[in-house]
């Protein structure tokens, strides 16, 4: 099943020039990584004091491409600049799990029907992401199998927070696709999980 994790490579060339340019003024991309946490954290913070500000959510959905970018160009600055560390590892593992916690969250107060899937949802991303990063404990990649990873999880809560901020109620079908992304969730655990080992196979 497609994952909108396979546009990357597509959306990495558009934000090459970027990444260029920023590794020529000095910055880092453990402190892209830094930056792009912060702003989640911030934002989450915002969203959960302020669940129904129409500024908050025009943010959050505006912001999962700004965090998509950051995300994309941390990785290319890592990888063709020579800026690959262990540190870079933690803080990149770390921080997208704690973002989607803190962006994520707040809709158990924005929505008015369906909060209770919300947790469950949010542990199983951790899961999935967790599942990845094994890959590469047992001698495999970091697995980045679907069908619903870190950027599907953003497309859809950024939709939603569209959405509620243009007063269009979701209410009708909320706790259906919440429930759909539960089981896909799980989907994408188990898929992970069978794609390292068969990869440690081979």
């Amino acid at each position: 099943m497609p994952s909108i994790y396979q546009l990357k490579p597509a959306f990495q060339n558009l934000l090459r020039p970027v990444a260029i340019n920023l590794a020529k003024m000095g910055v880092t991309a453990n402190q892209v990584t830094a930056s792009g946490a912060v702003l989640s954290f911030a934002l989450g913070a915002f969203l959960w004091f302020f669940p129904q500000h129409k500024i908050a959510l025009f943010l959050l959905a505006f912001y999962q491409l700004i965090r998509m970018a950051l995300n994309a160009i941390d990785g290319m600055m890592a990888r063709e600049f020579n800026q690959k560390s262990k540190l870079g590892a933690v803080l990149n593992e770390l921080t997208d799990v704690l973002s989607d916690s803190f962006l994520y969250f707040p809709f158990t107060k924005i929505l008015t029907q369906g909060q209770e899937f919300i947790a469950p949802l949010l542990m199983l991303a951790i899961i999935a992401e967790m599942t990845g990063v094994i890959g590469v404990q047992i001698g495999a990649s970091r697995r980045y199998d679907g069908p619903f990873g870190k950027s599907d999880r953003a497309f859809i809560f950024g939709m939603l927070a569209l959405l509620i901020c243009f007063n269009i109620s979701v209410d009708t079908f909320i706790s259906p696709l919440l429930i759909a992304m539960i089981s896909l969730s799980v989907l994408t655990i188990f898929n992970r999980a069978r794609a390292a080992l068969k990869e440690v196979k081979q």
